[in-house]
């Protein structure tokens, strides 16, 4: 029996255990990935903490995974064009997302919003993770990576820039305009670097000395704590921080014509809104669920072509636990990557 180390889901006590456990072996149409690097999610504390229903009991969280193909499973090499990546090959560098599959085959599906799949998975929630050396995945929804990627650079784009881009897609910003960031982390420094790029002015509110301190340093107009009020309107906003409160807050802030965007998965309640002061003068409050493959494709190219320089963390994959409990306490600023040592 070939084995692996891997931290699984100890939802009872908000932790995980490490395990050493047989390696998993591919199904049709998967591959195996042998992990080199995996991004640590505020998405993983809620599927760890209980915020989000349990799927998958035990389950490895990780869903921000850069590896190489060790295996492939049947049918793999026969894949369409459109189905997936055609020609993956043992080797080959592959990111791994937050959507795992979806059915194909429902009217979200064949309209281009498979993110709004009823029977979507999700990976670490519904299957298996990447916070393990090995994992496995359905080839139809890896990213092929160029061979030259750092991994530990780009194992957060995968998620936190994923979202990041499609979050930032429906704030509907205008060009130059005023983009306000509640919460500034692995997500939200990712977003001033998209928004910066293409002229936008940007106002972060936000707790936490280091949070702040990283986003004066990206050169934002405007840097406050929690309670803090932009002092000009903002033409949009995204709201990162699982706090409900920050909505009325958000959107009191936005000008007439505005756009509120919920980017996070899990949200604490929101409290009743006044319609005079939130939103009337058609301010929108607009969310987002998961991504598509699309949209993944769309935000690694552009990722590429700015390029996006992510601000890392790095964990020893002994030190998973210590990287949880980090985020979970804002200890640390930016984006969290576990490095997975190779033998």
């Amino acid at each position: 029996m070939v084995t692996m180390r891997a931290w699984r889901s100890a939802r009872t006590s908000h932790t995980v255990q490490l395990v050493e456990e047989e390696r998993p072996a591919p199904a049709r149409g998967e591959i195996l990935i042998e992990v080199i690097a995996c991004g640590v999610c505020r998405t993983d504390l809620h599927v760890i903490d209980g915020d989000l229903d349990e799927h998958r009991p035990g389950v490895i969280p990780g869903h921000q995974v850069v590896g190489r193909i060790a295996g492939l499973g049947d049918g793999v090499p026969g894949l369409e064009v459109g189905d997936g990546a055609p020609g993956l090959e043992v080797g080959d560098l592959v990111g791994v997302a937050w959507l795992r599959s979806t059915c194909g085959v429902c009217q979200w599906c064949r309209s281009g919003s498979e993110n709004l799949c009823p029977v979507a998975r999700f990976t670490g929630w519904d299957f298996d993770g990447g916070f393990a050396e090995y994992m496995t995945a359905p080839a139809a929804y890896v990213y092929p990576l160029p061979a030259d990627v750092d991994p530990v650079e780009t194992a957060p784009l995968l998620c936190a820039g994923i979202i990041g881009y499609r979050a930032l897609q429906r704030a509907n910003l205008p060009p130059g305009g005023r983009l306000g960031l509640y919460g500034y982390g692995s997500s939200a420094h990712l977003v001033a670097q998209m928004a910066s790029a293409a002229g936008a002015q940007i106002y972060v509110v936000t707790r936490g000395d280091d949070n702040q301190a990283l986003a004066r340093t990206q050169k934002s107009t405007f840097v406050g704590d929690e309670s803090a009020v932009p002092p000009e309107p903002l033409d949009a906003a995204i709201v990162f921080a699982p706090a409900g409160p920050i909505v009325p807050q958000a959107l009191s802030a936005t000008a007439p014509g505005g756009t509120v965007v919920l980017a996070g998965i899990h949200l604490s309640d929101i409290p009743a809104l006044d319609y005079e002061a939130s939103l009337f003068h058609e301010r929108d409050l607009r969310s987002v669920t998961a991504n598509t493959r699309s949209d993944g494709d769309a935000f690694l190219r552009l990722a590429r072509q700015l390029p996006l320089r992510p601000h890392v963390t790095t964990y020893s994959f002994s030190d998973v636990s210590v990287a949880l409990d980090d985020l979970r306490a804002g200890r640390a600023s930016g984006s969290l990557v576990i490095a997975t040592p190779r033998p």
